[in-house]
């Protein structure tokens, strides 16, 4: 896999959006995603209406954008997010719930790009617990081009499993942004599975989380850059909002996944055959 020939600076945000609030939300990114002054600015999970369930369920006509049959999204509520991104020369992913033309609702990550553009460029796949009841599951995976650089795009749950990241590194990711929720007491979960994906892949991960909030949805923040060894280039307080910005660089890149060579050692059918063995 081809090493991007520059490094990139990337931001990770943590901070607490107000439920139901569209137009409100998408003022705070606005100004955090110029506070950061980066090339890429990830902010968390469902950010523009909020991770709250009792919101999102009664209020979908208020709470979600609507995205066209190209995946395209034109929604004045964003128009700040759409004038940071084109003052800053950023591109943003940042968490929405969106309907689709045929009806779907999903959590989806919107990509604004610094032209002002906006679409739906992810869709989660997987869904945990109560989501269910509200969303429908996305039916692909996508990879976002930034630059000369390759990230997968996941969404909370999705970093969960080794195989949604392994998919974006045999894309040729070199690296793979989650923006998420992690509630208040998965501090140790959220540590983990985000420095496995990066090590697992020798890739470079960008996780961004929703902190505060009131019981039962309070928020643990924690956000963070890991390098391709899974090591924390920045991480954030539990509490409080906050803007990491972190380097990308294309040399370490390349020198750990010189060392490391899972992924061109991998088997085609790891692990298998399987042999029972009785003790």
């Amino acid at each position: 896999m081809t090493a991007p020939a520059h490094p990139l600076t990337v931001a990770t945000v943590q901070a607490e959006p107000v439920p139901g609030d569209v137009a409100g939300n998408a003022a705070t990114a606005a100004r955090l995603v110029g506070q950061a002054g980066a090339r890429v600015v990830v902010l968390p999970e469902l950010f523009l209406p909020a991770y709250h369930p009792p919101t999102l369920a009664a209020d979908p006509a208020g709470t979600d954008v609507a995205a066209d049959e190209h995946g395209r999204v034109d929604d004045s509520r964003l128009d700040p997010l759409r004038r940071a991104a084109r003052d800053g020369g950023t591109t943003v992913v940042v968490g929405a719930a969106v309907r689709h033309p045929d009806g779907r609702r999903t959590i989806s990550s919107l990509v604004v790009d610094p032209a002002g553009g906006v679409r739906a460029a992810y869709d989660k796949q997987q869904l945990w617990s109560g989501e269910r009841e509200l969303f429908e599951p996305g039916r692909r995976g996508a990879t976002l081009l930034v630059d000369d650089w390759r990230f997968g795009l996941g969404i909370c749950y999705d970093g969960c499993f080794p195989e949604h990241g392994r998919a974006a590194a045999d894309d040729g990711a070199h690296g793979y942004l989650c923006p998420s929720g992690y509630l208040a007491g998965s501090e140790h979960r959220r540590d983990v599975y985000y420095a496995a994906r990066a090590l697992d892949n020798t890739m470079y991960v960008v996780f961004a989380n929703a902190v505060d909030g009131a019981d039962p949805w309070r928020f643990n923040g924690g956000a963070a850059v890991y390098d391709p060894e899974g090591r924390p280039l920045v991480r954030g307080a539990d509490t409080g909002t906050d803007v990491l910005v972190a380097t990308l660089d294309p040399a370490a890149l390349a020198a750990t996944r010189a060392a490391h060579t899972m992924l061109a050692d991998r088997l085609p059918d790891q692990g298998l055959p399987r042999t029972a063995i009785t003790a």
